[in-house]
C-alpha cells in the first residue's frame, strides 16, 4: 500500500516562515560581524566545499542541529547556550526556515533564517569565501 503524505514541504515551509523571523539579504548583511549574532551554517560539508563559505559562520550541519542546541545532550555545542541571536542558513532557505522553527520551539531566542539562503547571499555581492580548490 503506498504512502500518503498529509501535510507536506510546502504547509511545513508555509507554518515554519509564518512562525521565524525571515531576514532579507540585506537585513543580514546588517548582522554579519557583530558580537551579539551567530550566522548558523547548515548545509552539509559538500556543499560548503562546493559553494563556499560565509565568513566567521559557525557550521552545524541539520542533522545535528537538536543534539547541539540542547545543553543535556551529550553532543551539545558551546555556543548555542550564548546569549545571542542566531541567524541560520542553508542553500536556498528551506532548510534554515525548517530548522529556526525547531530551534524556537526548543527555547532558543531570537532566531532567523535567511530568505533565499547561501545562495541569495552570494548573488547579492555579499562577502563569502570561495571554495577552496581540488587536491590532486
Amino acid at each position: 500500500m503506498p504512502q500518503t503524505i498529509t501535510k507536506g514541504y510546502k504547509v511545513l515551509l508555509a507554518e515554519a516562515e509564518a512562525k521565524v523571523k525571515t531576514l532579507s539579504v540585506e537585513e543580514a548583511q546588517a548582522l554579519s560581524g557583530r558580537d551579539d549574532t551567530v550566522f548558523v551554517d547548515l548545509r552539509d560539508p559538500r556543499e560548503r566545499e562546493r559553494e563556499g563559505k560565509m565568513p566567521g559562520a559557525f557550521h552545524c550541519p541539520r542533522g545535528m542541529l537538536e543534539f547541539w542546541i540542547d545543553p543535556e545532550s551529550p553532543y551539545a555545542k558551546p555556543v548555542f547556550q550564548e546569549d545571542k541571536q542566531f541567524v541560520f542558513f542553508c542553500a536556498g532557505g528551506w532548510r534554515s526556515a525548517l530548522a529556526a522553527q525547531v530551534a524556537q520551539e526548543m527555547g532558543l531566542k531570537p532566531v532567523a533564517h535567511i530568505a533565499g539562503g547561501f545562495g541569495a547571499w552570494k548573488k547579492s555581492g555579499a562577502p563569502f569565501e570561495e571554495p577552496e580548490p581540488k587536491k590532486g
